[in-house]
């Protein structure tokens, strides 16, 4: 690192105010503060309270924290791949795991070009430093949608949320809506035929001649809560794509149709677990989701409502569909989340009752966690504002009695 640091303090003056590539001062500062740790400390004005934690440890911490659902994602896309033409006890981990990996790289790329490419423009555009906040978000972005999303629709969606839900409010830190979740409704909304379906969920087609075989008769690729959503009664099964019953173990373990990301409990609890630790994650948040989720979805169990949905077991809600990545990965975003204590409770709990009313009272969007967040995006600010006041009425009383 010591030669790194060296080099860069060596070419510093270049880009420096007066150097002859100081126009691109931003570009080399955000490539300076990614590889290094600024030695640039507060002024010695006012009181400063110095911690061991910045932005730029926050965000690759959740990167790691993100890894686990990533990895097993790929291999996922490869097993339901092989599954679906017939393969899947012939191949070998490692071929599953290859595939799912050639499949998701490019999206991966895709969204940090894009991306990155806006902001390292924005940034040089109004002469101010590069954020690290997109880290997270580039990689979020392709674990939240199908397998089979074209590249240039997800560029498209990649613009579209950075630029109006990031930069025009001012950039990493000022957004009011979680900006991954942006891009997946844009996509859902603009391009709804290449967000649902059977065939959107499972890559048929092969990827550079690694898989073999035609696809079998009754392929479909349909997500648990799709099929839940369209079956005629309560006691539909769901089935994977060779048609086999899938059981709870199945669903936990993460091997089932889905977005890249969104499968695995475990892989998603893993991640969890290292936020909390860290306490980059509020557990009070996280909690109040499934709480809410769980309420709600057991008040549905015993409410006696004819559907699929409405008595599909309560802890059942949790290892389907986007629930516990949204729960883990959306719902504390420190940015657009509540931010006082009592709020953080109130925001959780009213995420996850949205979650399930959407899920169980709209059967043409049987997700519900994407519209669930991005709604208490926008009343967190409420929240908060609702328990400041109730603090300062309740102090005011308490003032007048004495």
């Amino acid at each position: 690192m010591g030669n790194i640091r060296k080099y860069i303090d060596k070419i510093k003056p270049t880009f420096s105010e007066g150097g002859k590539l100081s126009m691109f001062r931003s570009v080399f500062e955000g490539f300076e503060t990614f590889l290094l740790v600024p030695n640039e400390t507060s002024k010695p004005k006012g009181v400063h309270i110095h911690d061991a934690i910045d932005s730029k440890r926050i965000m690759i911490m959740v990167v790691i924290a993100l890894m686990p659902a990533l990895l097993f994602g790929m291999y996922n896309v490869g097993y339901q791949h092989y599954l679906a033409i017939g393969q899947a006890a012939v191949a070998g981990f490692w071929s599953k795991f290859w595939f799912g990996f050639l499949a998701v790289l490019p999206k991966i790329l895709v969204t940090y070009i894009v991306g990155l490419g806006i902001e390292f423009t924005v940034a040089q555009w109004k002469g101010e430093e590069i954020h690290e906040g997109f880290l997270v978000t580039g990689i979020i972005l392709p674990m939240i949608v199908p397998v089979d999303c074209p590249l240039w629709i997800l560029a498209i969606a990649t613009a579209f949320a950075v630029i109006f839900a990031k930069e025009i409010f001012g950039g990493t830190g000022m957004n009011i809506v979680n900006v991954a979740l942006i891009a997946r409704a844009f996509l859902f909304f603009a391009y709804p035929s290449k967000m649902s379906g059977d065939n959107v969920w499972i890559r048929t087609t092969d990827v550079c001649g690694l898989g073999e075989g035609q696809v079998i008769d009754g392929f479909s690729g349909a997500t648990p809560l799709g099929q839940i959503a369209t079956a005629p009664d309560a006691t539909a099964q769901i089935t994977d794509a060779a048609g086999q019953a899938i059981s709870t173990w199945d669903a936990i373990a993460g091997f089932i149709p889905g977005s890249i990301g969104e499968t695995s409990v475990i892989a998603i609890a893993l991640g969890a677990i290292l936020l909390l630790c860290t306490g980059i994650a509020s557990w009070k948040t996280m909690l109040s989701v499934f709480v809410g989720g769980g309420l709600t979805a057991f008040l549905f169990n015993i409410g006696g409502i004819e559907s699929a949905a409405a008595n599909l077991p309560w802890y059942e809600h949790f290892i389907y569909g986007g629930f516990c990545f949204g729960a883990v990965f959306m719902a504390t975003d420190p940015v657009t989340s509540a931010r006082t204590e009592c709020g953080k409770y109130i925001y959780g709990f009213l995420i996850g009752v949205m979650a399930i009313l959407i899920r169980v009272l709209n059967p043409g969007y049987p997700e519900g966690m994407m519209l669930a967040i991005l709604l208490m995006n926008v009343c967190a600010p409420l929240i908060d504002y609702c328990v400041v006041q109730s603090n300062i009425s309740k102090r005011q009383k308490r003032a007048i009695k004495k």
